[in-house]
């Protein structure tokens, strides 16, 4: 199950009223920005059907019950890609949209990533793999050629890091 909508009813902090308001209950999700040793992003190419478009993002997922972010970031990471890092790092945390979601999306740094298996997608998945550099990134990030909102925010958690100075 991908998510589960709950409704409940919640009383209005200054009137007292009683008014229905629906929730969207989620796992946790996890974002993988991959540096290469060569300092070039490993980013995925997918489809996605909420929006009927091929899109290039950072590997991700859903975390698993009884995974650690990390763990689900390290499996996401090899699934999608076939890389593994030499270091993990968590670089951010954020809600996907308050209104709506109790869940996080966590953002994780893989740096030394280097391909170590073939992509292993699942039967409802189809992953490739795209080495970008960070000059060629800039340049997507610009022509919204990259505009998935949760992938933007683990662009920007890497370049807080320093480690992706000037990507935006």
């Amino acid at each position: 199950m991908v998510f589960r909508v709950s409704r409940r009813l919640a009383r209005h902090p200054r009137t007292g009223e009683a008014h229905p308001f629906f929730r969207i209950d989620a796992s946790d999700w996890v974002n993988v920005v991959p540096i290469t040793p060569e300092g070039q992003l490993v980013m995925i190419r997918q489809y996605r059907h909420g929006s009927g478009e091929v899109t290039l993002e950072v590997p991700g997922g859903i975390v698993d019950p009884g995974e650690s972010p990390s763990q689900a970031a390290t499996r996401e990471l090899l699934e999608e890609t076939g890389y593994r890092a030499g270091a993990l790092t968590p670089i951010g945390r954020a809600n996907p949209n308050p209104a709506l979601f109790g869940n996080r999306v966590h953002s994780f740094l893989a740096r030394d990533a280097r391909r170590v298996a073939p992509i292993r997608n699942d039967g409802n998945e189809e992953t490739a793999v795209e080495l970008v550099s960070r000059d060629t990134l800039r340049q997507r990030l610009r022509e919204g050629a990259i505009d998935h909102a949760l992938v933007l925010v683990a662009l920007y958690w890497f370049e807080m890091t320093g480690e992706g100075s000037g990507v935006g």
